[in-house]
């Protein structure tokens, strides 16, 4: 395979996008070629107005992503170059602020930066060989694509410092159970489940979805009466929406 080779595939099915991690003979661990499509590509989905759901998913049989890739650290000519580089493109601020829903379908390895990745994913359905780590504390270091925090706000306080603090990992079974993931499946059932859920989502009208993903987003951060202001502005501004267009 060419160096020069697209690392993040970005392939289009009416109104769902699918976005595929294309770096199988690396378990698509997240180089910074790939951080740099991937950011293409994020930017693409927060600016076309008329996609109402992205699918993310990994290529080949092992992984979904294995994290970022190590062999890169220390690559850069220095920190300060590396924290710049990190600070100029906020790769996981747009994709926690796309206002489409995002699905994951997550096989194999999700570890470090993969399982981040699809944290930051509104919806996730793994196959029955799906595994979950945030391994960095056996590294050295800490989670650094938004785990400490996405995580502990999907499954419960204690199973998020497991992962965090020991690097445990939970398989599929494990990760329904404490909520990590919405559904596992068989592998041969995954892009299918993953592609019915999209639909669904797509059939619906999309200022609503819009709106309804907003109001939780945006809501988890409110006392419980702002965020029931938030979900009225929202409402009102749907239903004005839904007049203007008839």
């Amino acid at each position: 395979m060419g160096d020069d080779r697209p690392l993040i595939r970005f392939e289009r099915e009416g109104d769902i996008a699918w976005v595929t991690l294309d770096r199988p003979e690396r378990l698509n661990a997240v180089s910074m070629r790939m951080r740099d499509a991937l950011w293409g590509v994020l930017t693409a989905l927060r600016d076309d107005p008329t996609l109402r759901c992205a699918v993310f998913r990994g290529e080949g049989d092992r992984a979904f992503s294995a994290g970022a890739d190590i062999t890169e650290f220390g690559s850069a000519p220095s920190l300060i170059d590396a924290r710049q580089a990190r600070l100029g493109r906020d790769l996981w601020g747009v994709m926690s602020a796309l206002p489409m829903p995002l699905i994951a379908a997550i096989h194999g390895f999700a570890f470090g930066a993969g399982c981040e990745m699809a944290m930051y994913c509104d919806l996730r359905v793994a196959s029955e060989d799906a595994s979950f780590a945030l391994p960095e504390v056996t590294l050295g270091y800490i989670p650094s694509a938004g785990g400490s925090q996405t995580v502990p706000r999907v499954i419960p306080r204690s199973d998020a410092m497991r992962m965090v603090t020991a690097g445990s990992p939970l398989d599929a079974e494990q990760a329904l159970e404490a909520g990590l993931v919405h559904a596992v499946v068989p592998r041969a059932r995954l892009l299918d489940t993953a592609r019915g859920w999209a639909e669904r989502i797509a059939s619906a009208p999309p200022e609503a979805v819009r709106a309804s993903k907003r109001a939780i987003i945006e809501g988890l951060d409110l006392s419980l009466a702002d965020g029931l202001a938030l979900e009225r502005r929202l409402a009102d501004s749907v239903r004005q929406a839904g007049v203007a267009g008839n």
